[in-house]
């Protein structure tokens, strides 16, 4: 390090090398910002102007909102259409989706321990499945039959 004081008012080395006076100019930020309002309200402006003009031509090609609900029925754009999603405030009784799960959890488990006769004249039942895979175990998987021929 230099033990030598710096002099700020040293005169550059070369006489073609001058230093700015001051780093920035305020006045050229504001103007900059200036312009940047003025093309921000401007690109809005013009935004406004292609909205309408694309409203207008949907309306050219489409009847008026009005007589496509008259033709459509009652409730036409106050519901979305079917299929509806769960646990929605429109169209559900219970309106409690963990509920339906539990009830359908529940008509599962009920119909996989179920024990009854689908066609007793061809000897058909329906038995748990718990007991299904134990006579599986036990006695195998039925053979199947004849694989279908193919066709050439």
């Amino acid at each position: 390090m230099s033990t030598e004081s710096h002099n700020s008012e040293q005169t550059p080395l070369h006489k073609e090398v001058s230093f700015e006076e001051r780093d920035v100019r305020v006045s050229t930020i504001y103007w900059y910002l200036l312009a940047l309002a003025m093309a921000t309200a401007a690109s809005a402006v013009l935004c406004v102007y292609i909205l309408r003009f694309a409203s207008g031509m949907a309306d050219i090609s489409q009847p008026p909102m009005a007589a496509s609900k008259q033709a459509m029925g009652p409730g036409y754009r106050t519901r979305p259409p079917e299929p509806r999603l769960q646990g929605m405030y429109y169209d559900h009784e219970t309106n409690d989706p963990q509920k339906d799960l539990r009830e359908k959890r529940a008509a599962d488990q009920e119909a996989n321990e179920k024990l009854e006769w689908v066609d007793q004249n061809a000897g058909i039942a329906q038995i748990p499945v718990k007991d299904a895979m134990k006579l599986i175990v036990e006695k195998g998987l039925p053979e199947s039959s004849a694989a279908p021929k193919k066709k050439e």
